[in-house]
């Protein structure tokens, strides 16, 4: 059966190999199809000039093999994750309005790396311009596969989309998508065994009781202040 454009897969079917590699080949087909069918979505970052200009800063870094890379948006880009864990060897690869075509796009210069860790958290940018969630799922599944081909003893944490806050009175309108953002999660949390990521749950510890983002973490009730 189908559930919201994704397909609804057994639980027993996890447990073996052929529909492991079914569900890596579903997603990145899925991917494929997407390029034939893009012209419908504006799967550009929001800020493409930025983004060009991180990338290019990125690819003159020298490669620091076997490190923690942060990887996602502005959220990502945002976060003092050095002095946060008190690393000082964590690499920070956010770019402020990218999407999940955007790290698409870059994962060569994050597997060159090869590091030991990465944190993925990406998507809600791609809510923001109505790209429906089975795309946003696929990609992020593609993301996974693309650094497990690229660099296999490479851990990967795929991250929560963070929940949001509509009634701030600083809220960006166009990312008023709550239920897609659980639903996305939901998703996401299923397939951690199967396509060999680590699923981090972060939506719950930022939610008040009224099911939005917790107005004592945000400034926009989009993106996390200090606290």
């Amino acid at each position: 059966m189908r559930m919201s454009g994704l397909l609804a897969v057994p639980s027993y079917l996890l447990r073996n190999r052929k529909a492991v590699r079914w569900l890596v080949a579903w997603a990145l087909a899925g991917t494929c199809l997407n390029a034939f069918s893009q012209t419908r979505y504006d799967s550009l970052p929001n800020q493409p000039d930025y983004y060009l200009k991180r990338v290019a800063k990125f690819k003159k870094e020298v490669p620091t093999n076997g490190k923690v890379i942060f990887l996602g948006n502005s959220i990502t880009e945002g976060g003092n994750w050095r002095k946060l864990l008190k690393d000082s060897t964590v690499v920070n690869r956010g770019i402020s309005g990218d999407n999940t075509f955007g790290v698409l796009q870059r994962l060569d210069e994050v597997s060159r790396h090869k590091p030991a860790k990465v944190f993925l958290l990406i998507g809600v940018n791609d809510l923001s311009k109505d790209i429906p969630n089975s795309i946003v799922i696929q990609n992020i599944f593609a993301i996974v596969n693309q650094i497990h081909n690229q660099s296999p003893k490479t851990m990967v944490f795929v991250q929560s989309i963070l929940p949001v806050n509509p009634v701030h009175k600083n809220f960006p309108p166009a990312f008023s998508h709550q239920e897609n953002i659980r639903e996305i999660n939901g998703q996401l949390s299923k397939y951690g065994d199967a396509l060999k990521y680590t699923f981090v749950d972060l939506y719950g510890q930022f939610l008040n009781q009224q099911d939005s983002m917790d107005p004592r973490f945000t400034f926009d009730g989009l993106h996390l202040n200090p606290a």
